[in-house]
């Protein structure tokens, strides 16, 4: 039995979605789609309102793995090491013609990276993590920004209530209903009332509060090289088409 196994074996139960490794998998290709409709298809949004789902999932499996680390210090040094290494990749996947300029557009793991200080702070009662992770999200601009911390605080903080953390869930993302624009070509117009795209994130609460029992077995390295890895692949592509 390996570290992570004992340190499942001896946290304590929670009473969400532990099928982290499935759940992974499915942002990861919520993920793959939102980023190839970024980058070859901006005028079909139904490809970002595919990639709605990925984030609250990844923000979810972080809080669960907070729960059942044995190691902090080395969890947050992944993130760390992985947002530096996924940086260049990230500016030349999205932004090849202007790279420098976006270079310090930060990537997701960013955002994971402060978020999980935020939640450890929570956690631990240690408040000044907390207020670091949040003022460095909202001075770097990071992506999705304070919605990290949001989703990061619902998932820790309702844990063993996956009722009410489904109710705050979804009522985070009501708001979206009236928050849409007809400019925004992302939006969802029904009648002639535009939907904000941020709606489509409602649709990951079953697979985050409901138990699911697929368990693939697969190396917790995977999802953290695929991430610059699609990047790296989604910048060839777009250099050989021309894009």
């Amino acid at each position: 039995m390996d570290a992570e196994t004992q340190t499942q074996a001896t946290a304590p139960r929670l009473k969400t979605n532990l099928d982290t490794s499935f759940l992974k998998l499915i942002a990861i290709l919520c993920m793959v789609v939102d980023h190839v409709g970024t980058v070859f298809f901006p005028g079909y949004p139904a490809f970002r309102w595919v990639g709605r789902l990925a984030f609250p999932i990844f923000c979810y499996c972080l809080t669960v793995g907070l729960m059942y680390t044995h190691d902090i210090k080395r969890y947050l040094g992944r993130l760390a090491i992985f947002a530096v290494i996924s940086q260049p990749f990230y500016a030349l996947a999205f932004h090849p013609h202007d790279f420098w300029e976006n270079l310090t557009n930060w990537n997701i793991f960013i955002t994971l990276f402060f978020s999980l200080l935020a939640i450890y702070g929570v956690k631990s009662r240690k408040w000044w993590w907390f207020v670091a992770g949040v003022l460095a999200i909202n001075l770097l601009n990071a992506d999705y920004a304070n919605t990290g911390i949001i989703l990061t605080l619902i998932f820790y903080l309702c844990r063993n209530k996956p009722w009410l953390g489904a109710l705050i869930y979804v009522l985070s993302y009501l708001p979206a209903l009236w928050g849409g624009s007809l400019e925004d070509p992302l939006a969802l117009v029904i009648g002639g009332h535009a939907v904000g795209f941020e709606i489509f994130a409602i649709l990951a609460a079953p697979l985050i509060f409901l138990p699911t029992h697929v368990e693939p077995k697969i190396p917790k390295w995977f999802f953290y090289a695929f991430y610059p890895g699609h990047l790296f692949v989604i910048f060839l592509v777009r250099t050989a088409l021309r894009v």
